[in-house]
């Protein structure tokens, strides 16, 4: 496009009920929209979260609440920005996303944006803003080299030009489900580490009562017990009304939730977990998410068990499922590593910026 841009406008997005009800035109047009600029990006919509889960996930909790908005263009949606602000913990910031559609971009709309919802960060008392951009390897973006992001990307100039600087980058990877010929060498070695004085415990979406406090412990430690790079995060403060929260959460987006942990056999405590989402809106891949050890019980081989132990399970419950995805902050070796052997292949970075405002 080239000229003036007539009728731009940034409106708030006013949250449906439902997917299906009359008040949600608006949430299912910026849904579709979402989704077109995943594609632009990714050049294909593996990324992207379905609608259904996108709705469970901006309804306000006790532990963060957010609001979006959107820009119109002689009536069409044709960007998007958020603003999230944790509620019990971390109130010190806000999380910023920012996207427009390629043809739109360069004239102004991302930084009108931008701009909306940094003034809700700093009406909510917010002195450190942060954001991610989104780097493809191949054909649809350049690779990064480890431990950055290509600066020239249009997402990072945006970040620099507006005063954002890049505190960690996360490797992006992928894992082919059917190349999993190593896998067997590398249970053996893992149980051998672990069996002696750990047992696996395996559920699906609700963590039994006896171990939620457990969890608890563990998926609060996720917070600090993991690479950061240079963003301010403080501890979260996580109990088993969280963990409840979480969960209902993930249930109303329809996704299922497979975990796997590791509990010491002496103690009963939970010492591990992992995590892998499914969405049957999206049934040829998969998430893989948290995945923690606590310190203590580092060097026996946990990372690896139970990340083999839900990878299994979801090749047996999931069976259509071509395609893990993951994240790991690049300084984190010890899980690269870890998903490296099992077989994931980098296919981009997230860039994670940060601007401080007081």
């Amino acid at each position: 496009m080239t000229g003036r841009l007539p009728d731009f406008s940034i409106h708030e997005l006013n949250l449906p009920d439902s997917l299906n009800g009359p008040d949600s035109k608006e949430f299912r047009e910026l849904s579709s929209v979402m989704d077109a600029m995943v594609q632009e990006t990714w050049g294909s919509l593996e990324r992207a979260l379905s609608a259904r889960v996108r709705l469970a996930g901006w309804r306000d909790t006790p532990y963060e609440a957010s609001r979006n908005f959107f820009g119109r263009v002689d009536g069409r949606i044709i960007g998007h920005a958020s603003c999230f602000v944790p509620l019990t913990d971390n109130v010190h910031a806000a999380w910023l996303h920012v996207d427009v559609l390629d043809a739109y971009r360069r004239r102004g709309i991302g930084t009108a944006l931008l701009r909306t919802v940094e003034e809700v960060a700093e009406a909510r008392g917010r002195r450190v803003l942060q954001a991610h951009t989104e780097h493809p390897i191949g054909p649809a973006g350049a690779a990064a080299a480890p431990g950055g992001v290509p600066e020239d990307g249009p997402g990072a100039a945006f970040c620099l030009k507006n005063g954002y600087a890049l505190e960690q980058a996360s490797r992006f990877s992928t894992l082919d489900m059917d190349h999993t010929a190593g896998w067997t060498r590398l249970e053996l070695a893992a149980h051998a580490k672990a069996d002696p004085d750990y047992a696996v415990l395996a559920w699906t979406n609700r963590c039994p009562g006896e171990c939620v406090d457990h969890l608890a412990g563990l998926m609060g430690r996720m917070s600090t017990d993991t690479p950061a790079g240079g963003l301010e995060i403080e501890a979260e403060a996580w109990d088993a009304d969280r963990v409840r929260q979480l969960e209902d959460t993930t249930l109303a987006g329809g996704r299922a939730a497979l975990v796997a942990a590791a509990q010491h056999r002496w103690t009963g405590e939970l010492v591990a977990y992992t995590v892998i989402y499914c969405d049957p809106a999206k049934p040829r891949v998969a998430e893989q998410d948290d995945t923690l050890v606590a310190r203590p019980h580092r060097g026996h081989g946990l990372g690896m068990l139970v990340k083999l132990a839900n990878l299994r399970r979801l090749q047996k419950e999931y069976p259509e499922v071509e395609r893990v995805m993951t994240f790991n902050a690049e300084e984190n070796e010890h899980m690269l590593s870890i998903n490296v052997q099992l077989g994931f292949k980098p296919a981009g970075y997230d860039g994670e910026w940060q601007k401080r405002i007081k």
